[in-house]
């Protein structure tokens, strides 16, 4: 099959040359990722009953290179993780200050005794001054270990980080000095994330004996600050290409669905309507997108509709599943050390909710419908390996990342994207999520199920922004530059349509109005136009999380 894709033959000559290689340099130092690991200590269930974590000091670090800290994880998951190791960069003259250095000592932060698992004992490095810790390590032994067995990072190279997802905690523990206090482990990343941040994540672990409910940002340790502006370890247009054809995954439609995807372009043909604020007629669209106001932010003054007439509009609704294509950006993640690659969606109508209250399921007739529905779901690779760590499905407003043992495979390497049925979220696995009270069964059902109905994005898609690459690489399409609304605002009467589910239930499960409103996702009661990939706030920032 044909794809259409726009870019030219101008690319940064820097781009790729590191991609997949092993290691990535940051400017004064170099890194290398580390996944094979020696066993040093598990908690065990007498000190948490639900969550248990083992820690690792890593093995096989090439010669020259340096550990920055251990790493952990839950011990019930099969080990799957990284640290990196690091050397001053070979052109780098560092006799005076030197990007690395051995710490001056160590700091006991938690030490515990368990008959099963032996002694195990945390050490928070105490950087020379101008230096800054990196991570902790834990040995078997009470000593403090040598200072030979880690390197803290010159501050000006690093950035800082923040707790990410809670590993273990124990409700109380006895400190160094004889006290209790609770004490908790924590996975780390940089603070900004994004495609224009620097922060690279070590792989190593923080933990404490205070509470951080408050305070998300670490200050005993940092993270690395990737200070290469070629970011030489992004891949080149070619590898871009090889990569999504080799992980591009298949996305499933739901049996029912009835509002199927569509090429932008089939969208603008077909019908859709470009209205301004004070005018009672609507433009007809190019198929490119031309005649669409460009840049600036969404002003409210523009926004997108279906045609008038009603065979138009009922034919636009339902999509054109043989036109659909994805519509990729490509980005930098986590200081160029990772790519991910973003795959858009467009959908022309979002079709109405199905609500769940309890053993209920109730079809709405309007509520959660809106004109122009963007979706997607994003794959991150890593650029050591060229290897597929993560993925991202976005549900709404939300979402989340699933790691990559834990995806369904079809076709070997393809990945499988479920699009929930009327609503296109995106899921890893079959199945009904429920948004909303999953304690009290009440919310919006996403319903999703393999179909025929199915986009292999590895063979339709569309580059379409990889500002990495430099200027000319990839020619945006004129419709990306809308930065205004692709449909009307809604506002649903909802009072009424609550109303309604009241008087189809039993009395025994009927709630107050107001508990239900609230127990609902508050897009199904209004709706303003959604905006185009390029205002959302991943399209620079990172995925939420």
């Amino acid at each position: 099959m044909l794809k259409v894709m726009y870019f030219s033959v101008t690319v940064n000559l820097f781009a790729g040359k590191g991609f997949a290689t092993g290691r990535i340099s940051l400017g004064e130092i170099e890194v290398v990722k580390i996944t094979k690991f020696h066993r040093v200590w598990s908690s065990d269930s007498s000190h948490d009953k639900s969550k248990r974590a083992t820690f690792y000091r890593a093995d096989d670090i090439p010669e020259g290179f340096h550990c920055l800290g251990h790493y952990c994880q839950p011990t019930d998951q099969p080990l799957r993780g990284y640290v990196l190791a690091a050397r001053t960069s070979k052109a780098v003259n560092a006799d005076d200050f030197p990007p690395l250095k051995k710490p001056v000592s160590y700091s006991l932060v938690w030490s515990a005794d368990s008959e099963k698992n032996g002694g195990g004992y945390f050490w928070l490095p105490n950087p020379p001054v101008g230096y800054r810790a990196m991570g902790v390590i834990v040995t078997h032994e009470p000593g403090e270990p040598e200072t030979e067995e880690v390197r803290c990072v010159r501050e000006d190279l690093t950035e800082s980080c923040e707790t990410s997802e809670m590993i273990l905690e124990v409700g109380s523990s006895k400190k160094s000095n004889g006290s209790s206090s609770p004490f908790s482990v924590w996975s780390t990343r940089p603070c900004e994330r994004g495609m224009l941040s620097q922060g690279v994540a070590v792989g190593s672990f923080f933990c404490c004996t205070y509470d951080l409910s408050s305070e998300r940002t670490v200050p005993d340790i940092g993270c690395l600050k990737n200070l290469d502006p070629t970011l030489h370890a992004m891949p080149n247009l070619d590898q871009v290409h090889a990569v999504i054809e080799h992980f591009g995954p298949t996305v499933y439609f739901h049996p029912e669905e009835a509002y199927m995807p569509s090429s932008v372009q089939w969208f603008f043909k077909n019908g859709a309507l470009l209205y301004r604020s004070g005018k009672s007629e609507g433009q007809p669209i190019n198929s490119t997108g031309s005649n669409l106001p460009a840049g600036g932010c969404n002003d409210m003054d523009f926004w997108i509709d279906l045609p008038e007439d009603e065979e138009a509009k009922s034919n636009l609704k339902k999509g054109n599943l043989e036109s659909s294509e994805l519509y990729v950006h490509v980005k930098p993640a986590l200081g160029g050390t990772f790519t991910d690659i973003v795959m858009w969606i467009f959908c022309p109508f979002n079709g109405p909710a199905t609500l769940k209250i309890g053993l209920f399921t109730l079809p709405m007739t309007r509520i959660g419908e809106h004109v122009g529905d963007w979706e997607h779901f994003t794959f991150r690779i890593c650029n050591f390996s060229g290897e597929l760590w993560q993925m991202f499905f976005s549900q709404h407003s939300g979402g989340g990342w699933v790691d990559a043992s834990d995806i369904e495979f079809v076709k070997d390497n393809k990945p499988a994207v479920y699009s929930s049925k009327h609503g296109h979220a995106s899921f890893p696995h079959p199945g009904m999520y429920l948004q909303g009270s999953s304690k009290l069964g009440i919310g919006v059902r996403n319903d999703v199920a393999k179909s025929k109905y199915i986009v292999d994005s590895s063979q339709r898609y569309v580059i379409v922004a990889a500002e990495y690459l430099g200027k000319g690489a990839v020619i945006e399409p004129c419709w990306l530059q809308y930065m205004r609304e692709w449909g009307p605002t809604i506002a649903y009467d909802s009072g009424s349509e609550i109303n309604k589910i009241m008087n189809l239930l039993p009395l025994v499960v009927r709630f107050s109005i107001e508990n239900i409103v609230d127990l609902f996702p508050i897009a199904l009661y209004g709706e303003e136009g959604p905006t185009g990939p390029k205002e959302k706030d991943n399209w620079e920032g990172d995925e939420m999380c």
